[in-house]
């Protein structure tokens, strides 16, 4: 069975690797990159590298960006805004919310439909077990070029908004960096009394992998249940008593001399919700202080 052609602008390690998986599926694959040497070892494979924009534009009707950002984009292409005139656009690039949606009315306006994605998985592991995509915009176009897509990784749509793909993506990443940078922070302490870090381990594996499960520690579930309900229950572990522990993590990191720039922020928004009234609710009071900024506030 033939495979659909596929054109890859961008070959930076993220683009250079999904032109690499659609070769090995069988996609004939055509390349466009501002610095055509890096071209080289992908057309040594079969693919064919255009010339200009208008060329790669013109090779398939499914069109993969993998650039920095979505200034790149237009450099790359508005040059060549003649031949987007029905062609698809998946930018995998990095932006803000609001600037996908003005990316998304300018392909329109050239006749063009723009998927944005966000691909949660790095370079190597394009294509592999576990790898995957959040899409929005047409789920109609998605569908059209989800086999293809799904070369990548799982195509997971999540809505019309242009915008919401980068959402997911960005609240992924934020969650992932503080976590582990959470994870470096305790480290960091425990190294102070000589612990190092693979003893420390199992006991961070056993309370990250009880936040996600279904038991009475699994507080993603409790507390995504109690935010859509607009509910904090307190009780016996009220926030105030969790925005004197943060006040006591501090200490022990000055004391330990180790930085304590992530902690004093943590505990700062503990007692900026206990400030605003939320002291005797649950840790999900903290919400209400997230939603509104400190900036707003004052």
């Amino acid at each position: 069975m033939s495979r659909s052609p596929v054109t890859v602008v961008g070959l930076g390690p993220m683009g250079a690797a999904m032109a690499a998986t659609f070769l090995r599926s069988g996609h004939p694959v055509t390349l466009w990159n501002r610095t055509a040497a890096k071209a080289a070892p992908l057309v040594e494979q079969g693919a064919t590298l255009a010339a200009t924009p208008a060329e790669a534009l013109a090779a398939s009707e499914l069109i993969i960006i993998s650039q920095t950002d979505y200034t790149a984009m237009y450099d790359s292409l508005g040059g060549a805004t003649g031949a987007l005139k029905g062609r698809v656009l998946v930018n995998l690039g990095s932006g803000s919310p609001n600037e996908l949606r003005r990316a998304s009315d300018w392909a329109s306006e050239h006749g063009a439909d723009l998927l944005p994605g966000g691909i949660m998985v790095p370079p190597p592991g394009i294509g592999r077990p576990g790898a995957y995509v959040f899409y929005s915009g047409s789920e109609s176009v998605l569908d059209r070029h989800r086999e293809t897509l799904g070369e990548l990784g799982d195509a997971t749509y999540v809505g019309t908004d242009p915008g919401l793909a980068m959402l997911y993506y960005q609240a992924q990443l934020y969650l992932f960096w503080s976590t582990l940078s959470a994870f470096m922070h305790s480290i960091a302490l425990l190294e102070t009394a000589g612990v190092s870090a693979e003893q420390y381990r199992p006991f961070a594996s056993d309370l990250v992998g009880s936040l996600a499960s279904d038991g009475p520690m699994g507080f993603l579930r409790i507390m995504a249940e109690e935010i859509d309900a607009g509910v904090s229950p307190g009780g016996a572990n009220s926030l105030r008593m969790q925005a004197v522990g943060a006040d006591h993590v501090i200490e022990a990191a000055r004391e330990a001399g180790i930085d304590v720039a992530g902690p004093t922020a943590l505990r700062n928004l503990f007692w900026r919700a206990v400030d605003a009234g939320e002291g005797s609710n649950g840790l999900a009071g903290v919400i209400q202080a997230i939603r509104t900024p400190e900036t707003a506030a004052s």
